[in-house]
C-alpha cells in the first residue's frame, strides 16, 4: 500500500473475481446522523476545485467528499466515509460513476485525506479513543491499514490546521503551518477569501510558486479578463491602423495640393 510515485503504472484490473465490487456494497448508511452542514459541504468543494497537481495527468486525479472508503475485502461490513480525498495514480472516472472506493479494487489508497473536525467525531479523528476495537477508529484506518501518506485536521471553529505525515509507519503530526507533497508539486494552506459567498479561513490549494490555484469561478473571471483585454488590444491596433490610413492620405492630399504625384515617388 504504498504511496503514488510519478511515473508508476496504473493499478492492475481486480485478480479475484470472487472479492466484492462497489456495486455490490452499499454506499450510504441511512443511520449515519444528519447531513453534512453548509461548511462540510462547500469546503470539499474548494478543495476539489484546487486540486491540480502539474505532476500526474488530471485523468490519474480522483478527488472524493464523504465517499466510502473500503480497506477489507474479509469485512466489508466496515467502511470509513472522509470528509474529503484524494487519490492518484487511478481513473478519475468509472463507468457510471464511483459508488464507493474500494482499496482491493482502485489498487492505490488515497494519498491524502481531510477530516474537518465536529464535536461528534473529534476524538476519533485526532486518534484519541480506544484503540484496537472493531470497527477500528479512522485513525488506525488511515494510518495503519490504509497507510495514507498524509493526515489533515481542520478546525474551523478557531482555525486550527493539523498535519501529520506517514513516517515509519506511524503518523508524526508536523510543525509546519503548511502540507507541501513535493512528488506532486502541490501545497495546502489556510487562506483568507471569500468562497461560495462567504468570506473565512478556508483550506486551499497552491502551486509550486506559492501562488493559490483557481477556482473554477475564478478561472471564468480570468477567461473573461484575457478576453476583455484582448478585445481591447484589437480595438486599439484597429484605431490605430486607421489613425495611419488617415495620415497617410492626408499626406498624399498635401503632396498633390503642392504639384506632387505621389505615385510618381
Amino acid at each position: 500500500m504504498s504511496a503514488f510515485k510519478p511515473g508508476s503504472p496504473f493499478p492492475t484490473p481486480l485478480a479475484d473475481p470472487s472479492l466484492p465490487t462497489m456495486y455490490d456494497l452499499p454506499s450510504e448508511n441511512p443511520e449515519e446522523p444528519g447531513l453534512p452542514d453548509q461548511f462540510h459541504d462547500w469546503q470539499p468543494q474548494l478543495l476539489s476545485q484546487t486540486f491540480k497537481p502539474k505532476t500526474v495527468p488530471i485523468d490519474q486525479v480522483l478527488t472524493a467528499a464523504d465517499l466510502n472508503i473500503y480497506y477489507d475485502s474479509a469485512t466489508t461490513r466496515y467502511y470509513k466515509r472522509p470528509d474529503w480525498f484524494a487519490a492518484v495514480g487511478v481513473p478519475r472516472f468509472v463507468e457510471g460513476g464511483r459508488l464507493s472506493y474500494v482499496r482491493w479494487q482502485e489498487g492505490r489508497s488515497p494519498l491524502v485525506v481531510v477530516e474537518l473536525l465536529s464535536p461528534n467525531t473529534i476524538e476519533e479523528d485526532q486518534g484519541l479513543t480506544l484503540r484496537g476495537q472493531q470497527p477500528p477508529s479512522k485513525w488506525e484506518v488511515y494510518e495503519q491499514i490504509l497507510q495514507v501518506p498524509y493526515y489533515v485536521l481542520f478546525n474551523r471553529v478557531d482555525d486550527t490546521l493539523q498535519i501529520f505525515r506517514l513516517e515509519d509507519g506511524f503518523y508524526q503530526e508536523q510543525a509546519e503551518s503548511r502540507l507541501w507533497i513535493a512528488e506532486l508539486q502541490i501545497g495546502l494552506g489556510l487562506w483568507r477569501g471569500r468562497f461560495a459567498d462567504w468570506e473565512r479561513q478556508w483550506l486551499r490549494w497552491y502551486d509550486s510558486e506559492g501562488q493559490w490555484i483557481p477556482t473554477e469561478q475564478e478561472k471564468r473571471i480570468q477567461e473573461q479578463q484575457r478576453a476583455e483585454l484582448e478585445r481591447q488590444r484589437a480595438d486599439l491596433a484597429e484605431q490605430r491602423a486607421r489613425e495611419a490610413e488617415q495620415r497617410t492620405q492626408a499626406l498624399i492630399e498635401r503632396l498633390k495640393a503642392a504639384g506632387i504625384d505621389p505615385e510618381s515617388m
